[in-house]
């Protein structure tokens, strides 16, 4: 196992035992509407309540230099087995390149898990959370890394009035970009949320990338989610690359429900 993968394992043992000895005043209850990943690019700073499943999915079309891509149904999953722990699964997307007849391009991706832990509320109001999570090359040759991928991500959100809210994520990914070689990739994001209605918001947000080697991908990302129900939301959104290593722009759609699998 290489020393990212260990790295990864006591991070996850570390997440564990902390939540095992952490007080239950931050935990989400399991009538609280549902909070979802998607469709922003920073992660939910919430887990979701013990016992409750939540599946989280959508399709997204990509262009990049005049070749366009379609990839679906972003199939995540995530499971609270303590008051403030979910484990977390991403099902491989399959893409499809949809500018060669070929389809070159396409396949399915990585098989994605991880652990998250809520930190928070922190001082000052914050919602906070430490995700650590590893892909698995189980993909097509052409759409794989071909390595075991890990990364760690750490979500937060603040309620600046009623209405608004603001968010983000830092990030540090070590994927692999050629054989037996990775590129460390530090990622920070920032939102402002405006809840329009009770079961509708809207957010802008400004997502970077730096990887070690390649210049920085600059992405801003305008997205609306309506709650059909408490437990059931339905999003749209579209991205605007902003430098040349970023994707000239994109458009998805995504579906997301939660139920109580585990009743106390």
């Amino acid at each position: 196992m290489s020393y990212s993968a260990w790295m990864i394992v006591i991070l996850t043992g570390a997440v564990l035992l902390r939540g095992q000895s952490q007080p239950d005043q931050s935990a989400p209850s399991s009538d609280q509407p549902i909070s979802t990943d998607r469709p922003a690019v920073a992660e939910s700073s919430v887990v979701v309540p013990k016992g409750s499943f939540q599946v989280e999915n959508g399709f997204l079309i990509t262009s990049e230099q005049g070749q366009r891509s379609l990839d679906g149904p972003e199939t995540s999953t995530r499971f609270g087995v303590a008051t403030n722990i979910e484990l977390r699964l991403s099902a491989p997307d399959y893409y499809h390149d949809l500018a060669s007849a070929a389809g070159i391009g396409s396949g399915f991706g990585d098989l994605t898990i991880g652990i998250k832990q809520q930190l928070g509320p922190t001082p000052g109001g914050f919602d906070a959370s430490l995700i650590v999570f590893m892909s698995v090359p189980t993909g097509a040759a052409a759409v794989s890394s071909h390595g075991y991928d890990p990364g760690l991500q750490l979500p937060w959100s603040r309620k600046l009035s009623t209405n608004w809210s603001a968010a983000g994520q830092f990030a540090i990914y070590w994927p692999t970009t050629q054989v037996d070689t990775r590129t460390l990739t530090g990622e920070s994001t920032f939102l402002v949320d405006r809840q329009l209605t009770k079961p509708a918001d809207a957010f802008i947000e400004y997502a970077g990338d730096f990887p070690q080697r390649g210049g920085p991908r600059h992405l801003l990302h305008f997205g609306a989610a309506y709650k059909l129900t408490p437990l059931q939301q339905l999003d749209i959104h579209y991205g605007i690359g902003l430098s040349s290593a970023a994707n000239d722009h994109f458009i998805g759609i995504g579906y997301s429900f939660r139920f109580q699998a585990v009743h106390r």
